[in-house]
């Protein structure tokens, strides 16, 4: 599968429960991946990808956003921690979506 890279700015959104650290995909980005999947998805539109900042790759899903418009990344603690991010920070992602 293809490869997407992009540099996108980390966010907080804040649940009842929980803050999350996400960031967006590139519209472009989102469009072509909206474009190849087939079949049901997971949960919520949920489409399973492996991403890596810097020198971490990890896998997970991207959710779509209705308010956002786009594809949504998680963007997990110990990925901040091990790549020195924080909210409102600037960084280079790479997504592959998983078959």
């Amino acid at each position: 599968m293809t490869r997407y890279e992009f540099e996108a700015t980390l966010y907080l959104w804040e649940a009842t429960q929980a803050t999350w650290v996400f960031v967006d995909l590139p519209f472009d980005v989102a469009d072509e991946i909206e474009d190849t999947q087939h079949g049901p998805r997971r949960g919520f539109g949920a489409v399973r990808v492996e991403v890596s900042c810097g020198a971490t790759t990890w896998r997970t899903s991207i959710f779509p956003s209705k308010a956002r418009r786009t594809f949504i990344l998680p963007v997990k603690r110990a990925v901040m921690t091990a790549e020195g991010l924080a909210p409102d920070m600037t960084a280079a992602f790479a997504v592959r979506p998983l078959a």
